[in-house]
This record gives structure tokens, sequence and C-alpha cells, in this order.
């Protein structure tokens, strides 16, 4: 049952063309996270097509008043953040040219990809990253007061541009998650181009399968990313769980004995969305449609191309929400809604378990 602490979100990826406006989407919602404010020479910057996007926001909080829409800064490949944490005076700077951006939003998602290390090679990175990135946080929140949001997109993902990734090299979670209202742990994403093999974008389940050293093996998953993070003392109230309405792509040097699955993969590939795998992989009867035991995610291969794709559909994004329900989560959120059929089958599915 939805009470007024649970969180039902869903990132709008502000490169998108458009955004689904349906008002039966925007009444399944309680959060929306607008991504993303880059940063450019210390400063955040909303993309150039933000007039369209806020008019598309503003349209979705007509059609339920009670939605919180979050601005997000950073994600994957934004640099700034080293710099911008550094100092006293530069986390005051840029907290104050935030705010001023973020002017008629009902909080802050910091989406910094990543301290210390990970991400794109070329980012700055600072071994003092990891301290700072709770101190810029907490001057957020000094700053935001407490009628307002702040939350952080953390990762789970266990494979980086480096190799073996814990995200406790990057951040103090314990002492961050008590600076956040809400902490987005990416769920997704365990299975990239980083990865050795063809594998699972959000297994929810370790697979003893799984060529993985058992170390990374045991947390490169939904459940074990959970675990993980109230490990390390993060609580489970704070946590929301990431759903993804994307598929990842592997082609593969042989089938195997699973259609594609852990075997050796030689490129990472364009999965598309749900709704571009619904619409032009589904019906068509060259990709077979696998559904693993463990994982509870689907996966498709087509034989002649040697091609694999790891996607969710409702079945699995339904288990994913489910499992974050049972378990006491805040809610769960999407990345992202545009990645949705126009049925919002997906989003629906996301949304049951907290319904009933």
């Amino acid at each position: 049952m939805i009470t007024e602490q649970t969180v039902l979100g869903a990132y709008l990826h502000g490169t998108d063309e458009a955004y689904p406006v349906d008002p039966a989407a925007a009444r399944l919602l309680t959060h929306v996270f607008y991504a993303f404010a880059t940063i450019d020479g210390g400063q955040p910057v909303l993309p150039p097509q933000a007039p369209d996007h806020l008019a598309t926001l503003a349209a979705l909080r007509q059609a339920n008043p009670d939605l919180r829409i979050i601005l997000s800064i950073g994600g994957w490949g934004a640099d700034g953040f080293s710099d911008a944490a550094l100092t006293p005076g530069s986390r005051a700077a840029f907290v104050e040219k935030c705010l001023r951006l973020a002017d008629g939003f009902d909080g802050l998602d910091l989406d910094w990809e990543f301290p210390v290390s990970g991400g794109p090679a070329e980012l700055t990175h600072r071994p003092e990253d990891r301290r700072n990135a709770t101190l810029l946080a907490q001057a957020f929140r000094q700053e935001l007061g407490p009628g307002r949001l702040l939350t952080a997109a953390l990762p789970a993902g266990r494979l980086q541009t480096a190799g073996p990734y814990d995200p406790a090299d990057s951040y103090e979670l314990a002492a961050l998650a008590d600076v956040l209202d809400l902490v987005n742990v990416m769920t997704y994403d365990f299975g990239t181009g980083f990865s050795p093999v063809a594998t699972f974008n959000a297994p929810l389940a370790e697979d003893a399968q799984d060529p993985l050293p058992p170390d990374l093996r045991r947390w490169n998953n939904v459940t074990g990313a959970v675990d993980y993070y109230e490990s390390r003392g993060v609580p489970r109230q704070k946590l929301v769980l990431g759903v993804p309405f994307y598929g990842r792509g592997f082609r593969v040097a042989e089938p195997g004995e699973q259609a594609g699955l852990y075997q050796p993969q030689v490129d990472a590939v364009y999965a598309g969305d749900w709704r571009d795998i619904r619409r032009d992989l589904l019906p068509d009867p060259a990709w077979q449609v696998h559904r693993h035991p463990v994982a509870r995610s689907p996966w498709l291969f087509h034989p002649e191309t040697l091609t694999f794709v790891s996607y969710e559909d409702a079945e699995s994004v339904e288990e994913r929400a489910a499992y974050a329900a049972r378990h006491g989560l805040r809610g769960a959120f999407t990345w992202h809604l545009a990645g949705d059929d126009d049925e919002h089958t997906l989003l629906a599915a996301m949304t049951r378990p907290f319904r009933t």
C-alpha cells in the first residue's frame, strides 16, 4: 500500500526529443527526476531543450499536483564535480549556483559518476573526492533547508573502466546516506561493455553459473547490491531500487549451451529501450526468447548474428518492484520513463506491488 513515504520515481532524460505526457503516467508516479543539468566551468547548465522539457514537467505536475519534481545534476560522463567539491569556497559557490538553477524544483539529485575513480577515463579524479562528496552533500543539505529533497544516484555494478569496482572506494556511504533523503541505487548496468561475457543488465539474484569471480558475483546483482548498501550502513528505508526500461546487447563468439548467455563477448551492441525491443525484436521470429530462473530476467538471442540482448519486461519489472516492497525499501524508480511503451506497460508493472 502506498504511503506518504513511498517513492515511485522516474528519470526524464534531458536529451530525449519527446517525453510521455499522458496524465495516466503522471498519476502513477510520486517523484520525477529531470536529468540532467551538467557542469560547465563550475556552472550547472540545463540542456538546450530545457524550455520544452520544463513545459512537459509543468504538464505532468498539472496532471498530478502531488508530484515531486527534482533536478538531477551530473550523470555518466559529467565532469566538474571534483573541482566543485574541492574546497569550502568552491562548494559554497557551486551550491549557490545549483540552488539558483533549481528554483521551482522540489529538490536536487546528485549524480556524481564517480568520485576517486570510475567513469570515463578523461574525468577529473582526486583521492580526496570521497570525503569531499560527503562535504558537498552536507553543504547542499544546509542550504536546501528541510522543505526540499536532497537525493543521490549511487552505483551498484561491480565492473568499471579499470576493472573491479567497489562503491565504498568512491563514497562514504553511511555518512552520505545520513545527509540524503533518498538513495537511488542504480541496480542496473551489471552487464555492460566492461563485462567479459554476455550477461544480464539487472539480474535479480546471484547465479552460480555466472563466470565472474565469487567476490564480485556476490554483489553484482540486484539483491546483492541492496545487501551491500545495508551492510555499509545505508538504511533500507532510504533505498530506492533502480529498474531499467532499456536493454543491453552483446555479440558473442559462440552460442554456447545457453543461447549466448555467459559466452565471451566480442562487442557490446546497442539494444534500445523497451519500446524498441517490443516493437522491433520481439515480433521477429529470428530472435529466440529465453527467461532465466535465477536472474529472473528475459533475454533474446539471434543465432545467425550471434547477438544477445538482455532486457526487462512487465513480469521481471514487477518482480523487482515486489522485491523492493517486500524487503522494506523506500520504493522503486526507473531509468528512464521515455523507454516505456505508449501503454506504460513497465511503469504500471513497477508501481503495482506498492498499490496492492
